[in-house]
């Protein structure tokens, strides 16, 4: 899956300070080998050059469900 910016996602890198935590896409680049690269925002910070299997998608329906609890 590819994304897009603005969308939430994931981070899984177990070496970010943001490992598990759900941030804004917020620039994506593509390398030289045709490969999409991500700036993912946090609340206190951000990350750059993350590749696309580091993220999972956040369902925009889960965010609406956990709201309403």
């Amino acid at each position: 899956m590819s994304f897009e910016k603005d969308d939430a996602a994931v981070l899984h890198d177990k070496h970010s300070e943001y490992d598990g935590e759900t941030g804004t896409i917020t620039q994506v680049t593509e390398t030289m080998f045709g490969d999409a690269t991500y700036t993912i925002s946090f609340e206190d910070g951000q990350e750059t050059g993350i590749a696309e299997d580091q993220l999972d998608a956040v369902d925009a329906d889960s965010d609406a469900d956990e709201a309403e609890e």
